[in-house]
């Protein structure tokens, strides 16, 4: 009875996990895995309260592995040794399950430790985080895993739950409960897709119900009065969270400030600074880039300023970049450009270094060729003469594309007129 009540209605079986469908129907990728017995190195990513730790319980129940849990907000490299220290004893036979939740929280040495028994078969990790782990897991734990994404639930899928709750405390507390169906919409729709929040709010919608004839009438009044209370508290990891960022990103990109500075402010009330601060410098390096070289110093600084002083202050410099780069000229010619040439070099469509840019200090007596004919630019007119510097095999190749605005365009021209010269 001490447990929360969402403890308590933890689903124990896949059929009864609440959303999940697009990886627990079955057939489905994640659940043959399951079912099958053999669990490879797993990563769930997404909001709070979407079952990530009560699948993992689930996985742990259908292997013969030895479970271990740890957190990362508290774990330390010495809880990872002494996990290590018990394999290959009599008390994991058949190797460890680790449940490592909030994986964003390890360092990069303390996941690097892992890499040794996660790679050999010893453990079998299964971590859990909010955050999206291509940005806070070590490359190396990211390729030896397999990820898999949750997704904030549906009031829909919420509901039942909500009513499940209900009946629970009821039975506990040997008390009858009457529950508006206005009641389980508002608390299923002001979880935000989190059902530890919407537990939380049948708890204290129970809990602070008088009864009355022995009986509690659970009201939408005081359903959205107690939902409310507690929004704001969760909405970090609550719905919408990977929504948001989007939306604040294509904001900015789309030159609308107003729009911008509103997920801005969701993300600040959610207290998701990290986010706020990653996207806007890479909407200012992706989006305005060459069309207004000097923002990228300019946000950093805004970036720098917030991080430092925090909120809420920190809503006053990352105001005044978000403005900026929303109403900034936009080209994204210097990714295009660069994402063009990566896609070359991932093909092989490279060649040789030309031999006038190759690092030659000294040519053998059995080379065909001496000499490394290399032409330094500064002592021609205007710093510049004309030389190839592309492999043979792409010579004429063209990556970058100049965008349309004045920035961008008045270097083309100063280098058409100089180059035209030659």
């Amino acid at each position: 009875m001490n447990d929360p009540l969402a403890s308590r209605i933890r689903p124990q079986e896949l059929s009864q996990v609440v959303g999940q469908r697009h990886l627990l129907a079955p057939g489905k990728p994640l659940y043959n895995m399951i079912e099958s017995g053999n669990i490879p190195n797993l990563i769930f990513y997404g909001p709070s309260g979407t079952g990530k730790t009560t699948v993992a319980s689930i996985i742990a129940k259908r292997t013969n592995r030895t479970l271990f849990k740890l957190n990362g907000t508290n774990a330390s490299t010495k809880d990872i040794k002494d996990i290590v220290s018990r394999l290959d004893t009599f008390e994991t036979p058949n190797g460890v399950l680790l449940y490592l939740d909030e994986i964003q929280y390890f360092n990069k040495r303390q996941q690097q430790s892992l890499l040794e028994y996660i790679e050999n078969g010893k453990i079998a990790l299964i971590a859990s985080t909010t955050e999206n782990p291509y940005f806070y897991i070590y490359p190396a734990v990211l390729s030896r895993s397999t990820v898999f994404e949750f997704k904030s639930v549906s009031a829909a899928d919420v509901a039942p739950a909500v009513r499940r709750g209900f009946d629970i405390l009821a039975k506990e507390n040997e008390t009858a409960v009457l529950v508006d169906d206005d009641a389980v919409a508002r608390i299923s729709a002001g979880c935000g897709g989190d059902v530890r929040k919407a537990m939380n709010s049948v708890e204290n919608c129970f809990f602070s119900c008088r009864s009355e004839n022995g009986e509690k009438h659970i009201t939408a009044q005081l359903a959205a009065e107690l939902t409310q209370s507690s929004a704001i508290k969760y909405d970090r990891e609550g719905d919408e969270h990977y929504d948001i960022n989007s939306a604040y990103q294509k904001s900015m990109r789309g030159s609308d400030p107003d729009a911008a500075l509103h997920y801005l402010a969701r993300l600040l009330q959610a207290g998701d600074l990290p986010s706020a601060c990653r996207r806007l410098m890479v909407c200012a390096c992706e989006d305005v880039g060459l069309a207004y070289p000097q923002i990228i110093p300019i946000v950093k600084a805004a970036v720098d300023a917030a991080m430092m002083v925090g909120l809420p202050e920190a809503r006053i410099p990352l105001a005044d970049a978000v403005i900026l780069v929303a109403s900034a000229p936009k080209s994204n010619a210097g990714e295009a450009a660069i994402d063009a040439a990566m896609t070359d070099v991932q093909q092989g469509n490279c060649g040789s270094v030309p031999r006038n840019l190759q690092n030659k200090h000294f040519d053998g007596e059995d080379a065909a060729v001496k000499g490394q004919f290399y032409v330094y630019p500064h002592s021609f007119e205007n710093h510049w003469v004309r030389q190839q510097y592309l492999p043979d095999a792409i010579k004429n190749k063209k990556y970058y594309v100049p965008g349309e605005n004045k920035n961008e365009q008045a270097f083309k021209a100063y280098w058409d007129k100089i180059k035209g010269k030659k």
